[in-house]
C-alpha cells in the first residue's frame, strides 16, 4: 500500500498539499473549562487535543514528597477520535505517553515551590490524525500556563520524520503509517534544550541531524503561535478587569454625585480629619 502512495510529488508537494518543511494549520486557546484551574485546546491540522490542570493542591491522603510537588499525567484518546471506534481497554501506548509527559514537565515546572502537593494534568485526544503526543504536550503546556503554575520555560513539541530519503515536518496519519522514522521532539525555546526525543526506527546520522533540526525549527514556530495565544488571553483578562474597574469607578462617581457635601475636602480644601 505504501508503494502505491506518492508521499512527495516531483513538485515537492505532500499528500495534503504541504511542502516538506511546512507545518499544518495550528489553532489553540485557553480557559475552555471553568471547573479546572487551567485548561486549553491545541489543534494541529485534524488532530485536536484538550487539556485540564488541577492544582497545585495539598495532599491530605496517601504518600507525598516533602520537598516538591507530585506531578500526575493522564493521556487518553476518545473512542471516537479515529475512524475505527476504539475500545475502552487499558492502552499501553497511552500509559507510555502519560509517563513521557510526566517526565517532560518534571524538568520544567518549579515543583519545589509546592511541597506536599499534587499537580494533575489530564489530556484527551478528541480527533487523531498524527502527532497526537506532541499536540498533547502543547495543550498541557497552555493549560499549565492558564493555571498560573510557574515554569522555567515553555514546552513546545512537534514530530518530524523521513520518507524515501526526504525529511518531513509534522507528519499526518498517512505519512506516519508509511513505516519511516518518526521523531517526536519537545523543546524549551528560551534555552534551546531538547527535553524529549524519541525514535522508533533506524536512521542514518546525516538524516538524523536534518530531521532533528527540522523539528527544532518547527518547535520555534509553534512557540510563536502559543506565545501569541497567551498574550491574547492576557490582554482579554486585562481588558475584562479594566472594564470592571471602570464600571466600579463610574458607580462610585454616581453615588458621590447623589451625596450631600459634608466636608471642605469636597471643594478641594483641607480635610477636617487633619
Amino acid at each position: 500500500q505504501s508503494s502505491m502512495v506518492e508521499y512527495v510529488s516531483p513538485e515537492g508537494l505532500r499528500v495534503d498539499g504541504r511542502r516538506a518543511k511546512e507545518l499544518r494549520k495550528v489553532e489553540c486557546g485557553m480557559g475552555i473549562f471553568a471547573s479546572a484551574d487551567g485548561s486549553a485546546f491545541f489543534q494541529q491540522g485534524n488532530t485536536l487535543a484538550i487539556a485540564a490542570v488541577y492544582g497545585p493542591r495539598e495532599i491530605t491522603r496517601g504518600p507525598s514528597l516533602h520537598d516538591r510537588a507530585t506531578i500526575n499525567c493522564q493521556y487518553s484518546m476518545a473512542t471516537f477520535s479515529t475512524r475505527e471506534r476504539r475500545r475502552r481497554t487499558r492502552d499501553k501506548r497511552a500509559t507510555e505517553i502519560s509517563l513521557v509527559m510526566r517526565q517532560t514537565f518534571e524538568s520544567v515546572l518549579l515543583t519545589n515551590l509546592f511541597p506536599r502537593s499534587a499537580i494533575n494534568i489530564f489530556v484527551q485526544i478528541l480527533q487523531a490524525d498524527g502527532g497526537t503526543r506532541c499536540c498533547a504536550i502543547n495543550a498541557a503546556t497552555l493549560a499549565l500556563v492558564n493555571a498560573g503554575i510557574p515554569m522555567r520555560d515553555m514546552v513546545c513539541s512537534v514530530a518530524a520524520g523521513c520518507i524515501e530519503g526526504t525529511p518531513l515536518l509534522d507528519l499526518n496519519f498517512i505519512e506516519d503509517s508509511a513505516g519511516g522514522p518518526d521523531l517526536p521532539v519537545a523543546l524549551l525555546p528560551k534555552s534551546g534544550k531538547v527535553t524529549l526525543l524519541q525514535m522508533d526506527s533506524k536512521l542514518s546520522l546525516d538524516l538524523f541531524k536534518q530531521v532533528v533540526q527540522l523539528a527544532v525549527e518547527g518547535c520555534h514556530t509553534i512557540n510563536d503561535v502559543m506565545t501569541a495565544a497567551i498574550r491574547d488571553q492576557a490582554v482579554s483578562l486585562l481588558g475584562a478587569r479594566g472594564t470592571l474597574f471602570t464600571s466600579a469607578m463610574q458607580d462610585r462617581t454616581d453615588e458621590d454625585e447623589d451625596e450631600p457635601i459634608t466636608s471642605t475636602a469636597d471643594f478641594g480644601g483641607e480635610d477636617p480629619m487633619y
